[in-house]
């Protein structure tokens, strides 16, 4: 699902989703139900004030906090982590007492076993839905710009079932970006980077 105004331009894949305008309450529960059960592939709410949209959305949840980075070496690579069948980013949930910023720090250590990262400036928010248990979960995760600076390896953290690191060339982006996720696609966009292969 993707929340806009009026004239923002959607990602590609979004250009022909079903599409409400200023979507009341109980369109805005419709179209999560739909959604939820597979019987909507995808949806786009639009609205003047997208941030009170956002809210309705919200209010269906429980919001869990994350932070996460989009980290690069000294050669301007990428790195990405081959999890659960699709490329992603380190990130994981805020500990109680922790500021965002700590949070992105600790979760890429822990899940790529490099300690020589420096932290920079704040990219984009995303939001993405699973449930857990019985609870309908919204995680907001604040992805940061980092800078591996060390020389050590990747160590993949098995326990969060991180199978591969790999660092990539921009370049070669696109070609890895078919096979993650919208909201890793869409961080990797807002840090600058192509995200899709154009033929000619």
């Amino acid at each position: 699902m993707v929340i806009a105004n009026n004239q923002q331009h959607l990602p590609p894949a979004f250009v022909n989703a079903a599409t409400l305008f200023s979507p009341t309450d109980e369109e805005v529960a419709q179209t999560l139900r739909l959604l939820e059960k597979g019987e909507l592939p995808m949806a786009v709410l639009r609205s003047p004030a997208p941030e009170t949209v956002l809210e309705r959305v919200k209010s269906h949840f429980t919001e869990f906090v994350a932070a996460g980075g989009l980290i690069t070496n000294a050669t301007g690579e990428v790195l990405l982590m081959f999890r659960r069948g699709k490329w992603d980013m380190p990130k994981g949930k805020q500990d109680e007492g922790e500021t965002l910023e700590e949070c992105a720090l600790r979760e890429v250590q822990e899940e790529t076993g490099l300690q020589n990262v420096k932290l920079g400036h704040l990219i984009t928010e995303t939001w993405h839905y699973y449930p857990l248990k019985d609870k309908k979960v919204l995680k907001h995760s604040y992805w940061y710009r980092m800078y591996f600076t060390g020389t050590e390896l990747t160590i993949p953290q098995i326990e969060e079932d991180i199978m591969d690191i790999q660092w990539i060339r921009p370049e070669n982006l696109a070609k890895y970006m078919q096979y993650s996720y919208q909201n890793i696609v869409d961080v990797v966009e807002k840090a600058g980077y192509k995200s899709q292969t154009y033929e000619r």
